[in-house]
C-alpha cells in the first residue's frame, strides 16, 4: 500500500513503488542501492518527495508520496529509553540533500534510528545526507553527516551509532530538546535587529547569533546575498540553531528557498509579532483579531510555509488558529475569515453602544510604542485620580516586555478641575507592524479615532525614541487619527540622560511636551493639569434649590453631575454642581436665583 498524496499517479508507477516492499535489506546496510534508484527515478517522473521506512530486520514497512517539498512520515511506536527501530530514506527533488528543519524535527520527535535525504537530479541519486539522534548535556539533539556520495552513504555504520545511543538512553534520563535557538538576520540597522531580538525574547526564543548585512533592499530570492546565506547555513550547523528569523516580511517562495538552503525553520518578523499576539490575547475579541490577521497572512503563502505549518514542526508560528498543514485549502480559510469578520462586526456594534452611553464624557487615549510605559501610566493615573464612588477594578497587566497589553481597557478618572474623563489603554505599536494586524485591530483602535485627546507616551530612555515616534505616527496616519490633539509624554525621564531629553525636545519643538516618570510618580499632577487645559470645557456651574417633596431630582444631580456644594435649607436642598447641557435642561425648573 502506498501512503500519502497519490492523486494523479499512474498505476504503473504505483506498482513500481509497491515492488519495494519485496526488497530484503541487509541489516548492516543503511539502505540498498536498488531502493534509492527506484525512489529517485519515480521522484523525477512525478516531481514529488517519496519516503521509505525500513525496520531493523531489513523489511520495508511503509512507502509514502508527498509533494514537492514535504512528505508524510509513517506513524511510529515510540518506546521509552529506546529508539523507534525505524529508519526513513527519502528523496529531495530540489537536488539538495541537506536535511530540512522538518527532517530533523521528525528525527527527534519520532526517535528514528536515522533519517536519510537523497538529492534527486534528472532521475539520478546525486548525493545523500544522513541524520542521527545524539546526546548533549542529557538532551536529545540531532547531528548530520554529509552531503556525500551515495556509495559513501550506503557504507555508513548506522547500527553501531544506534546501539551506542540506546545504551546511553538506558543509563540516563534524557530529555528532548524543545527549545528554540535562533539566528536573527537583518539588512537595515543594529537597532532594528536589537528590537527583533526583544521580540524573540518575548516569544521565549534564545537568540544565539545576529547577522547584519547592510543592503539598500532585500534580495527577492534569498533576502540576503546567496554567499551570506551560505555563511548563515554553516553558522546554523556549527551553533546547532534550529530557527532563523528574518527582520522583514518574507514571501512564501522566499521562505521555501531559505529553508531549502539553510536546513532550518525560517520565519519572518511578521510571524514573530503575530505569535506574540496569539500568546498574549486574552479576551474573545483579541483572539478573533489575532486569528484573522494570521489567516490573512497565511492565505497567499500556503505553499511556502512548510516548517511553520507542519505537524512535526511546533514552536513559533503554530499558535493561535492551530497548526495548519499544506492541504488546508483557500476556500476553507476564506470561509473562516468571513465568520471571524462577522463576529468582529457584532463586537464593534457593542462597542459603539458602550461609547454612546459615555458620549458626553471627554475621551482620552494612551498611544505609543510597545513597552513605552502606557499600562504603568494608566495604572498610576487610576490610583491617584479614581472617582471616590468608583468600584475598584483590576489593574492592567504591566511588564518590561514588548506587547504586554493587547486588550483595550477604559476607566473613568477625575481631573484636577473635578471633571470626569475616560482613559483608554491601547495596544502598543512597533516598527514594521503587520498591515493585516492593524486592519484586524481597527475595531479596538477605534477608541483612538473617537478620542478627544491622545497622550503619546514616549520612552525617553530609548536610543531609538525618534524612530519609535515616527512608527507610531505612521500607524495613527493609517487610522486617520494623526490630526487629533496630541500631548507628547516623555516617560522614564528618571532613566534618560539630560542630553537625550534635550535632543527629543529639539526634534519635537512644535509639539506640547511633558516630562514624566510613571513608575516614580514624577509630574503626574502636571500631566492631569495639562489634560484639563487641552480638553474642551463643556460643563457649566449651576445652582439648584430642590423642594424636599422632589428629592428624586437631587438624586439625579448626584448621579449625572459633579456636585460641588450641598446645603439643606428651609426651602429645600441647595446644590451647586457642574452639569452638561442635558442635565442643565432637565433640571432647569429648579435653578436658584443668585
Amino acid at each position: 500500500m502506498i501512503f500519502g498524496n497519490i492523486e494523479g499517479i499512474r498505476n504503473s508507477v504505483l506498482d513500481k513503488l509497491e515492488s519495494l516492499y519485496d526488497l530484503k535489506v541487509d541489516k548492516q546496510t543503511i539502505f540498498p542501492i536498488d531502493l534509492s534508484s527506484v525512489l529517485c527515478d519515480v521522484t523525477n517522473q512525478i516531481g514529488r518527495e517519496i519516503s521509505a521506512a525500513i525496520d531493523r530486520k531489513g523489511r520495508v514497512t511503509s512507502i509514502a508520496v508527498g509533494d514537492s517539498t514535504t512528505v508524510d512520515v509513517p506513524l511510529v511506536d515510540i518506546k521509552e529509553k529506546k529508539l523507534s527501530g525505524i529508519r526513513i530514506i527519502h528523496t529531495h527533488p530540489n537536488g539538495i540533500s541537506q536535511l530540512s528543519a522538518l527532517d530533523l524535527s521528525a528525527l527527534l520527535k519520532l526517535k528514528l534510528d536515522c533519517i536519510v535525504a537523497i538529492a534527486e537530479e534528472n532521475g539520478k541519486c546525486n548525493e545523500a545526507t544522513v541524520g542521527f539522534c545524539t546526546i548533549e548535556n542529557d538532551i536529545l539533539v540531532s547531528e548530520s553527516i554529509g552531503p556525500m556520495a551515495i556509495e559513501e552513504a550506503i557504507k555508513v555504520d548506522f547500527l553501531d551509532k544506534v546501539n551506542y545511543l540506546e545504551s546511553q538512553l538506558k543509563l540516563s534520563n534524557i530529555e528532548e530538546d524543545n527549545s528554540e535557538r535562533a539566528i536573527i538576520v537583518g539588512i537595515e540597522s543594529d537597532e532594528s535587529l536589537e528590537e527583533l531580538s526583544e521580540l524573540a525574547r518575548a516569544c521565549e526564543v534564545n537568540v544565539i547569533y545576529k547577522v547584519l548585512q547592510k543592503k539598500s533592499k532585500m534580495d527577492t530570492t534569498f533576502y540576503v546575498g546567496k554567499g551570506k546565506l551560505e555563511e548563515i547555513a554553516m553558522l546554523r550547523q556549527a551553533l546547532k540553531a534550529n530557527l532563523i528569523i528574518f527582520d522583514d516580511e518574507l514571501t512564501g517562495s522566499q521562505v521555501r528557498n531559505l529553508e531549502e538552503l539553510t536546513g532550518a525553520k525560517v520565519i519572518d518578523r511578521t510571524t514573530l509579532i503575530l505569535d506574540i499576539f496569539a500568546k498574549r490575547a486574552k479576551s474573545r475579541e483579541a483572539k478573533i483579531q489575532v486569528e484573522l490577521a494570521q489567516l490573512k497572512y497565511r492565505l497567499p503563502r500556503l505553499m511556502g510555509l512548510g516548517s511553520v505549518l507542519s505537524r512535526t514542526g511546533g514552536g513559533i508560528g503554530t499558535r493561535g488558529p492551530g497548526e495548519k498543514k499544506l492541504e488546508v485549502d483557500r476556500r476553507h480559510i476564506k470561509e473562516r475569515l468571513y465568520d471571524l469578520n462577522s463576529e468582529l462586526l457584532k463586537i464593534r456594534k457593542h462597542r459603539e453602544t458602550q461609547r454612546e452611553r459615555r458620549n458626553e464624557i471627554p475621551k482620552v487615549s494612551l498611544v505609543g510604542y510597545t513597552n513605552a510605559g502606557k499600562s504603568t501610566l494608566r495604572n498610576k493615573l487610576c490610583d491617584i485620580a479614581m472617582p471616590k464612588d468608583a468600584v475598584v477594578k483590576e489593574k492592567v497587566f504591566e511588564a518590561d516586555m514588548l506587547f504586554a497589553t493587547l486588550d483595550i481597557t477604559t476607566r473613568a478618572i477625575v481631573l484636577l478641575d473635578n471633571r470626569p474623563i475616560t482613559l483608554s489603554d491601547t495596544v502598543g505599536f512597533v516598527r514594521k507592524l503587520p498591515h493585516d494586524l492593524v486592519e484586524a485591530f481597527k475595531s479596538t483602535l477605534e477608541e483612538v479615532v473617537y478620542s478627544d485627546l491622545l497622550l503619546h507616551v514616549v520612552d525617553a530612555s530609548s536610543e531609538s525614541s525618534l524612530e519609535q515616534i515616527e512608527a507610531v505616527n505612521m500607524v495613527l496616519k493609517e487610522l486617520g487619527a494623526i490630526d487629533k490633539p496630541i500631548l507628547i509624554l516623555l516617560n522614564k525621564v528618571d532613566k534618560a540622560s539630560e542630553e537625550d531629553i534635550n535632543k527629543l525636545k529639539e526634534n519635537l519643538k512644535n509639539m506640547k511636551i511633558i516630562e514624566i516618570s510613571a513608575r516614580e510618580n514624577i509630574n503626574l499632577d502636571v500631566l492631569l493639569d495639562e489634560v484639563s487645559k487641552a480638553l474642551p470645557y463643556s460643563l457649566r456651574k449651576a445652582q439648584y434649590l430642590i423642594p424636599y417633596s422632589d428629592q428624586s431630582a437631587a438624586a439625579f444631580l448626584h448621579r449625572n453631575s459633579k456636585v460641588l456644594e450641598e446645603e439643606f435649607k428651609e426651602e429645600g436642598t441647595y446644590i451647586l454642581a457642574q452639569v452638561d447641557d442635558e442635565v442643565f435642561n432637565k433640571c432647569e425648573k429648579y435653578l436658584a436665583n443668585d
